[in-house]
């Protein structure tokens, strides 16, 4: 069984490295593509406002990777500054850029979902009040942290640091595609987005996914597949050891 890991390119490659190093047949078909936000000045201003920021929210790994893009040299993580992070994806691209582990918070290590609602649970312990707050995000997206901090007294600002759009699929993409398509019982698609499941569905309109196969990494992932009419969808929490555990036990 191959899996198809849907991931944006950067993130798909690390995820089929990891998977291969398993012993799991895995290939990149990345159904979202990222790019740098129209305007580069607001990302570069927020940089300079970061000091009054009691509350920095990274909401995936891209957000962090594309706003530390833009840091301007000699630029240093605010002593007094919390990094939130939706999960451990988001963690160890925040720890790579050279952001103090004690300076981050993040899920409890088993929490059930790595998103929102488990990070809140981590940051509802402080006194949010009068604290300046900003979510790094891309163009949109849930406000449903920055909604709960407001209620709890936050000043939150959003920055967009990055723009996604469906991907221009480049023709070793289309081939996996194909086969996907060809060959749905040898195929897995490894979903950690509803906004790929929605690409992947425009990409083929026409298409009748009853006899293929999805891996989401949430449940409201895994309901826009069943959406979109896949006819068998698994869920695992987004670990590498979920993943692959599910994935084994799919293809035993």
């Amino acid at each position: 069984m191959r899996v198809i890991v849907t991931r944006p390119a950067a993130q798909a490659a690390q995820w089929v490295q990891r998977l291969r190093e398993r012993g799991l047949d895995a290939v990149a078909l990345p159904l979202i593509d990222i790019a740098a936000p129209e305007d580069l000045g607001v990302v570069e201003r927020a940089w300079t406002q970061l000091p009054q920021y009691g509350l920095v929210v990274f909401v995936s790994p891209n957000a962090a990777e594309q706003f530390f893009a833009r840091r301007p040299e000699g630029s240093a993580w605010p002593r007094h500054a919390a990094a939130a992070s939706p999960g451990p994806g988001t963690t160890q691209t925040l720890l790579g850029l050279g952001v103090p582990a004690q300076a981050i918070v993040e899920p409890a290590a088993d929490a059930p979902q790595f998103d929102s609602e488990a990070l809140w649970q981590r940051l509802r312990e402080r006194d949010w009040t009068g604290v300046h707050a900003l979510v790094v995000r891309g163009d949109g997206g849930r406000d449903w942290l920055a909604d709960t901090l407001r209620g709890h007294g936050a000043q939150v600002d959003f920055v967009a640091a990055y723009r996604r759009s469906a991907p221009r699929l480049s023709a070793e993409s289309l081939a996996h595609l194909a086969q996907a398509v060809a060959q749905p019982d040898q195929h897995l698609w490894f979903f950690s987005s509803s906004e790929a499941v929605d690409h992947l569905a425009q990409a083929r309109p026409q298409q009748d996914w009853a006899r293929a196969r999805a891996l989401a990494t949430h449940p409201r992932i895994a309901r826009r597949a069943r959406e979109r009419g896949f006819g068998a969808v698994h869920e695992a929490r987004p670990t590498l050891d979920a993943v692959v555990a599910c994935i084994q036990s799919l293809a035993s």
